[in-house]
C-alpha cells in the first residue's frame, strides 16, 4: 500500500520568497521552538535574500509565526484528508503513525510538531497560539468528520478525534525524549483498537 502522507520536504517549492520563508519557519520551529527560531536562520535556511524578510512580514517575527503556523495546519489536515480518502479510519491512523515514526528517525528525533510549537508561545505570542488553535481545530473537524461518516455518533466521534490528536502529540513528545519510535507505535495499536472498536459498535 503506497504511503498517501507527504513530508514537508516534499511539499511542492514555488519561487516565491514569501512562501519559502513560511515553509522554512515551520520546519525550524519543528526542531528549535518558535522563540529559539531567529529571522537569521529563517533567512539562511530558506535561501531568501537579506532585507527581505520585513518587507514580506511587516508584521515582524509574529506575522511569521502565526503564517507558518497555519501552513503546518494546512499540511496536517490535508495530509490526514489524504489518509482518509485512501483508507478506512484504522489504517489511516497507522499511516500517520508510520509517516511520525519517519520524520522522527529522518531528523534524529529533533523534530516536533510546527503546531504545539505554536501553541507554546502562550502568553507571549497569544496571536500564534490562536493560529495554533485553529490548525487543532481544523484537523480534529477532518477525523470527527470520517468518523460520522462511517456511522460513529457525532458526539464519540469528535471525541475520538480529540483523543487522537492528544494521543499522537503526546508520543511524539515521549518519542523524543526518548529517542525512540517505540512510545508513537505503542500509542498507534491503542488508537486502531480504539476507532474499531467505535466503528464496530456503530455498525
Amino acid at each position: 500500500m503506497t504511503l498517501v502522507i507527504v513530508r514537508y520536504a516534499d511539499m511542492p517549492r514555488q519561487s516565491d520568497a514569501r512562501d519559502r520563508m513560511i515553509r522554512t519557519a515551520a520546519v525550524l520551529f519543528r526542531e528549535h521552538g518558535v522563540q529559539g527560531t531567529s529571522f537569521a536562520d529563517v533567512v539562511e535556511r530558506s535561501g531568501a535574500p537579506r532585507g527581505s524578510i520585513y518587507h514580506h512580514f511587516q508584521g515582524g517575527k509574529t506575522e511569521l509565526a502565526e503564517e507558518a503556523t497555519r501552513w503546518a495546519g494546512q499540511y496536517i489536515v490535508a495530509s490526514t484528508a489524504a489518509a482518509l480518502e485512501e483508507d478506512d479510519p484504522v489504517q489511516a491512523i497507522r499511516l500517520l503513525h508510520a509517516d511520525w515514526a519517519g520524520q522522527l528517525r529522518r531528523t534524529d528525533f529533533d523534530a516536533g510538531c510546527a503546531i504545539v510549537a505554536g501553541a507554546l508561545e502562550g502568553a507571549r505570542e497569544p496571536a500564534v497560539r490562536a493560529a495554533a488553535d485553529e490548525a487543532f481545530a481544523a484537523w480534529e473537524k477532518v477525523l470527527a468528520d470520517a468518523f460520522r461518516r462511517r456511522g460513529i455518533p457525532a458526539a464519540r466521534a469528535r471525541s475520538i478525534a480529540t483523543l487522537l490528536i492528544a494521543a499522537i502529540e503526546g508520543a511524539v513528545v515521549l518519542a523524543r525524549a526518548r529517542r525512540s519510535t517505540t512510545p508513537l507505535e505503542r500509542v498507534g495499536k491503542e488508537l486502531e483498537t480504539v476507532v474499531a472498536l467505535a466503528l464496530a459498535e456503530s455498525g
